[in-house]
């Protein structure tokens, strides 16, 4: 049957369907995606690309459509990380001790808010914070906790951990040191995505300059001494957590990656030795079909940029390898077991989208950090998605679908679209400073407030489908007294380290921070001598200043 003949049918069964709804209309007036895209009842081989070597291809080669990888779970399963860290590194150590022996394959700490924006646990700014919503990390002496008895030469670690990035792979690094593994065989991830902490997250302490700098340092350091670590998560996951579309998570990560990209070439790094260390960092949303499209429009885009922009010439720089994490925003505080399916299809969809690494949410999570038993349910999902429900047998198993198709193409259209504006502003960077990003992201999330709200939009259990008295369930409790002891371990530790060479190593770090070194073997060794993380940022606010957002 030719494509003319199919199209033919087509409108045939189209006006058959049209009778038929006279007499009994649909349930909605208009079916959609997150991102406005419009569902059409039925998908037919003309209302895609029919380019499929340019457009699709294999898996394992250019454009990526298809994965990274050429056999991908066949050969190797995604990582199973699991998102930890709360209260002291004790308890972090042993959560994370826990979810190994459980079959986690990968390492992903949390890190309390103080640490994330460069404050001692002992500071003013810090009061009430420590420890909450991810582990209080200090100093060299803390990461040596967390890290006990893990083999870091065996285990990958993901980071979470952007303005203060530079300091915590400084201390990984130290540890792996002080286990007898040297640095260039420490793999792992550091997030170290500043541009989306102006555009949607808000845990920034540098002006963006000084930003990129540390940035692009951190790129040439670990392409000569940690070859195996991802020097950057470019992250669409809290872009999407603040409200945005599955277009604009893409749209705008792959603009912050273009910036990225330029702000190294600019330091004259050569980009095969930098972009093979790059990496990427989705959500994992409710619209099935659209998360798996949107990953496999991403992979594309980012592959076409790399070769065809600015030809880079290894094929790893072209590829879009990416962590996912399901959807924190779609969690219900409302019974929070119907959390465990809204997680699975999320996971399931990053899986068919072909994610390299993944972790899925606890089903507690919208109410306080979760519990072993949560943790533990959460990890059980992605080994049953693994183990048991075959999707992993063959590579992209929906590569074909009419509608699969052409929601990718669609995503890559509207994400292209947005990437043309992005650079008439002058790139990320300038669009961050106008607002133009926060701004969009900011519409999108009123508008999808207003149809939950309105009931338009369905949330079961929170909007419909509601129950009356429900049970609470057991929630962890971070030790109360925690601030006060991680005070007393800073006190102890500056009463025993020795504070000549802490404050010689701050000082080569001022001077090389006011100069145009790169700063990475100043942190190591401010870092080796126990300089705490509030004495390293403040040495870099003292030269670099503080970011005040318009």
């Amino acid at each position: 049957m030719t494509t003319k003949d199919c199209t033919e049918l087509y409108r045939k069964w189209q006006q058959e369907l049209n009778e038929r709804l006279a007499k009994s209309p649909e349930r909605k007036q208009q079916f959609a995606t997150s991102s406005a895209i419009e569902i059409d009842p039925l998908y037919v081989p003309d209302q895609i690309d029919d380019a499929y070597m340019e457009n699709v291809g294999f898996p394992g080669e250019y454009p990526y459509t298809r994965g990274v990888q050429p056999n991908m779970y066949r050969g190797r399963l995604w990582t199973m990380r699991q998102y930890a860290g709360f209260g002291s590194a004790e308890e972090t150590n042993k959560r994370f001790r826990y979810l190994l022996e459980q079959g986690q394959t990968g390492l992903s700490v949390a890190f309390d808010l103080p640490t994330q924006i460069g404050y001692d646990s002992d500071d003013p700014m810090a009061t009430g914070e420590v420890g909450k919503v991810g582990v209080a990390i200090d100093s060299l002496e803390d990461m040596e906790v967390l890290l006990n008895g893990i083999p870091l030469d065996k285990v990958s670690t993901s980071m979470t951990i952007n303005a203060p990035a530079s300091v915590l792979l400084a201390m990984y690094i130290v540890v792996g040191e002080k286990q007898g593994v040297p640095a260039e065989k420490l793999s792992g991830t550091i997030q170290n995505d500043i541009l989306k902490e102006y555009i949607a997250r808000g845990t920034y302490i540098f002006p963006p300059q000084p930003s990129m700098r540390l940035i692009t340092d951190i790129f040439a350091y670990c392409a000569e001494n940690v070859p195996k670590w991802n020097t950057i998560s470019i992250s669409g996951y809290h872009i999407r957590e603040a409200g945005s579309t599955a277009v604009q998570e893409v749209a705008f990560t792959i603009a912050d990656g273009i910036a990225y990209v330029e702000a190294a070439l600019q330091a004259g790094l050569d980009i095969d030795r930098f972009a093979p260390q790059l990496s990427f960092f989705f959500n994992g949303h409710n619209h099935f079909f659209e998360e798996i499209a949107k990953f496999r429009a991403a992979r594309r885009m980012w592959a076409r940029l790399m070769k065809e922009r600015y030809g880079a010439k290894n094929p790893k720089s072209w590829q879009f390898r990416v962590h996912t994490q399901t959807g924190g925003s779609t969690l219900t505080a409302q019974q929070p077991d119907n959390n465990i399916v809204r997680v699975t299809l999320q996971a399931l969809a990053a899986v068919l989208g072909g994610t390299q690494s993944l972790h899925t949410n606890s089903r507690d999570e919208a109410l306080a950090l979760p519990t072993e038993e949560s943790a533990r349910i959460a990890l059980r999902t992605q080994q049953i998605i693994a183990f048991e429900s075959g999707v992993t047998d063959t590579v992209d198993p929906l590569a074909g679908s009419y509608f699969v198709e052409y929601l990718t193409d669609q995503i890559e259209a509207k994400a292209l679209s947005y990437l043309e504006k992005i650079e008439q502003m002058g790139g990320a960077v300038a669009a961050v400073e106008a607002g133009y990003m926060q701004r969009e992201i900011h519409k999108q999330a009123y508008e999808t407030q207003r149809k939950i709200e309105s009931g338009e939009e369905k949330v079961v259990g929170m909007n419909c489908f509601q129950l009356e008295n429900e049970p609470q369930p057991e929630l962890l409790r971070v030790d109360p007294e925690l601030g006060r002891k991680q005070k007393e371990r800073l006190d102890a530790l500056r009463a025993k380290r020795n504070q000549q060479s802490v404050e010689q190593t701050l000082n080569q770090l001022r001077e090389a921070a006011q100069g145009k070194d790169n700063l990475m073997p100043y942190i190591i060794e401010c870092v080796r001598h126990y300089a705490t993380i509030g004495e390293v940022c403040g040495v870099l606010r003292s030269v670099f200043g503080e970011y005040r957002a318009v």
